[in-house]
């Protein structure tokens, strides 16, 4: 967990679908009841999937 968030998966921004991935990702987490989403980490140039603070899972 960092800054209370804990990044589920990370996926490359330069991947040829762009941030489709990420999203997919999210949405299948969000159909689980988890409240994840979408951030850009651009020192890493990554898509984040991450959960906030007590979303995460334990």
């Amino acid at each position: 967990m960092v800054n209370g968030r804990t990044v589920l998966e990370r996926f490359p921004a330069g991947g040829p679908r762009g941030s489709w991935p990420a999203e997919e990702f999210a949405h299948a987490r969000r159909l689980e009841g988890m409240p994840a989403e979408v951030v850009m980490d651009l020192a890493t140039d990554t898509f984040l999937v991450i959960v906030r603070g007590d979303g995460a899972p334990g």
